[in-house]
């Protein structure tokens, strides 16, 4: 069972002031979870996690992160932006996108950001854009085929498929790449690399480590290039559904620790930083989208209408995700009532569940949607003019703050010309 942070109470106290729908955020709970990240990862000295912006992008999330020592993976001009407005600048950024342009390059070179190339040509944009290439510069790569490893706890495979993604070099290009990079005036090199989304596995980050690390050694047996730093990127997930099993980060930095002892100490690189740019895993858990029953529809099957849609969460629109839904105050009643939770635009794929057994909703009640913290917001669009919601912050003390105002219909119109 999935219990939400805040109570019936709280939340029908915060609504009476900031109407629905919103997204709120855990303040305890993302700083809890920050810091057992970075005791699992302690036996590095380098460690920093560069949290993935484009999950949560919210000045307010990026600062609580920052004073818990994450750094920003950034994806594109704004992220960057938003984290230099932050404060976070310099090598605690990490700058990994792709179709990557000058002026891009250009604002990472003046933010002295870290450089994550994703294909061997931007080393030409890359050149244009700066002059020069940064002495400091990682490289994604991508193996290609698809991977595997064993079984996730609930017996279900990990697997995702490389050879069919878009992003990072193959093994010939990765090497070509260090090579070239090496002329231009690289001295510390970088490797990174993302097989896999969402797993339920404690075995994944070890198994993803065990091949960057054989990578790095042999590149940097090959290229004769310094590898400083390591990139596990993303890819731990979070238990969406209340029986799926919760990843346990101490046991996947004890395993990540084994796989570096293993091949990157004898290899004489026992002084390799590792760096993570985890999303979901950071903020997944620690955000609701509250909304509230707004309409009943009984036709062909029984449909319970809300104020929230599509356009504040997409996740089950698009990937037909399951989000956890509780209905407030009836947390103990039966569920046995099956409903489609719908919005009101206009596309059938516009329901944050379908034939879910629920308590009796009747309109009126709050609805608290689990796991929106990452890629929830984010992902918000204006189709049929809906207008953003606002994002809370339940602060350690109980207090409420607003962290991003509603959007209004001036601020939709705000951009037309007439």
């Amino acid at each position: 069972m999935k219990t939400p942070f805040a109570s019936q109470a709280q939340l029908e106290a915060i609504a009476a002031r900031y109407p629905t729908p919103f997204h709120i955020y855990d303040e305890k709970g993302i700083r809890e979870n920050a810091r057992r990240l970075k005791a699992a990862f302690s036996w590095n000295p380098g460690f920093r996690e560069y949290f993935a912006v484009k999950a949560t992008p919210t000045p307010a999330i990026l600062k609580i992160l920052h004073e818990e020592g994450c750094g920003c993976d950034c994806s594109s001009e704004a992220e960057l932006v938003m984290s230099e407005r932050c404060g976070i600048t310099g090598k605690e950024v990490m700058f990994s996108s792709n179709n990557t342009t000058v002026e891009e390059f250009r604002l990472a070179g003046r933010m002295n950001a870290i450089i994550n190339l994703d294909d061997i040509t931007l080393i030409d944009t890359l050149t244009q854009a700066l002059g020069q290439v940064p002495e400091t510069i990682c490289c994604r790569y991508n193996p290609g085929g698809v991977f595997t490893v064993g079984e996730s706890r609930d017996g279900a495979q990990v697997m995702d498929n490389p050879g069919d993604a878009k992003y990072g070099m193959t093994r010939p290009q990765i090497a070509e790449a260090f090579k070239r990079l090496s002329k231009l005036g690289v001295k510390n090199f970088g490797i990174h690399a993302f097989l896999a989304s969402n797993t339920l596995s404690n075995d994944y980050y070890p198994a993803l480590a065990r091949i960057l690390f054989q990578l790095a050694a042999d590149l940097q047996r090959e290229t004769n290039c310094k590898i400083t730093f390591i990139n596990l990127s993303g890819g731990i997930g979070v238990p969406y559904r209340p029986e799926e099993p919760e990843n346990d980060i101490k046991v996947i930095g004890e395993g990540v620790k084994k796989a570096y002892e293993d091949i990157l100490v004898p290899a004489g690189m026992g002084d390799a930083a590792l760096y993570t740019e985890l999303g979901r895993y950071m903020l997944a858990p620690y955000g609701h989208l509250v909304t509230r029953a707004t309409h009943e529809k009984h036709i062909y099957k029984e449909y319970i209408g809300v104020d929230a849609c599509a356009c504040n969460l997409m996740r089950p629109a698009m990937y037909n995700a399951y989000h956890h839904i509780t209905v407030l105050g009836k947390e103990q009643a039966p569920h046995d009532h099956k409903y489609d939770i719908v919005g009101s635009l206009c596309e059938n794929n516009d329901k944050f569940a379908v034939d879910r057994l629920l308590p009796e909703i009747a309109t009126g009640d709050l609805l608290v949607i689990h796991d929106t913290g990452a890629h929830g917001f984010s992902m918000g669009y204006n189709y049929n003019g809906k207008l953003r919601s606002a994002e809370l912050l339940l602060r350690e003390d109980g207090t409420v703050t607003q962290i991003r105002r509603a959007e209004t219909l001036e601020d939709y119109f705000a951009t037309v010309a007439w």
